[in-house]
């Protein structure tokens, strides 16, 4: 190795790192405020430096013009955040999800801060967050992430940056995609709020002297809860089946 090869492999490191860092910085639960900043930038390094062989041929051989390495490099960086964001949009349903159910069981205004979004958020999609990022990992499915960072230098080689409308669009379909999956996944729980609010409106109008709400908020908490334990397992399996097939499509685009 001679010193006039140096800078072309440093080169290419750096835009390799640009778009796996990219990408890890924005990953659920690769990306939280929670992690250590050093722990990502860590992980982001040694990623890169896994990536380096097979992503090498991708870049120029001459890399010393320093208008192409600019040009380069935001292409780099914007194909990360388009990986990262869609990863965020395809978690964000179980948030979705919980802030419905808080709603109907009348604990919207319990909240707490929520690590994949660094704001507050419902109580609830934040336990359904949590519990989704758990089961990511425990079912391995992140390799699919790993596998789609492959498989988006065949998509998006280095120098063609990514068509905005259709990076939009696409951005836009997994995003109603995460708010269906999330209604669908909060459906038991809006079925009962809906019963049982017929219900309390019949009883307060048949027993007027009854103080209905000082029955309503304890029973649907109650019920609202009792419902979740039961169809938790389905719920979760749903969402799991949701986080394969988007990252399956994203995987072979």
């Amino acid at each position: 190795m001679t010193v006039t090869v140096l800078p072309d492999i440093a080169s290419a490191f750096i835009l390799i790192f640009a778009r796996i860092g990219t990408l890890v910085m924005l990953l659920p639960a690769l990306g939280e405020r929670m992690v250590p900043v050093r722990v990502r930038l860590s992980l982001a390094l040694l990623m890169a430096l896994i990536f380096y062989p097979f992503a090498r041929p991708f870049y120029p051989d001459n890399l010393s013009d320093a208008p192409q390495m600019i040009m380069l490099l935001g292409g780099e960086v914007l194909v990360g955040v388009l990986l990262g964001i869609t990863g965020r949009l395809l978690l964000s349903c179980l948030q979705t999800a919980g802030t419905v159910i808080a709603q109907v069981l009348g604990l919207g205004f319990v909240t707490q801060v929520d690590p994949s979004q660094g704001q507050q958020g419902a109580l609830v999609g934040n336990f359904l967050t949590i519990l989704g990022i758990t089961l990511l990992f425990a079912t391995d499915m992140h390799h699919m992430s790993i596998a789609a960072l492959g498989d988006s230098y065949q998509i998006f080689r280095p120098g063609d940056l990514p068509d905005l409308g259709d990076s939009a669009r696409y951005a836009v379909l997994v995003a109603a995609g995460a708010f269906k999956i999330g209604i669908q996944l909060a459906a038991p729980i809006l079925v009962l709020g809906l019963i049982f609010n017929v219900g309390l409106g019949l009883l307060a109008r048949l027993m007027p002297q009854m103080q209905v709400f000082f029955i309503a908020v304890p029973a649907s908490i109650m019920l609202g809860f009792a419902l979740m334990a039961v169809v938790l397992a389905t719920m979760m399996g749903v969402f799991t089946d949701y986080i394969r097939d988007g990252l399956a499509e994203l995987v072979m685009r």
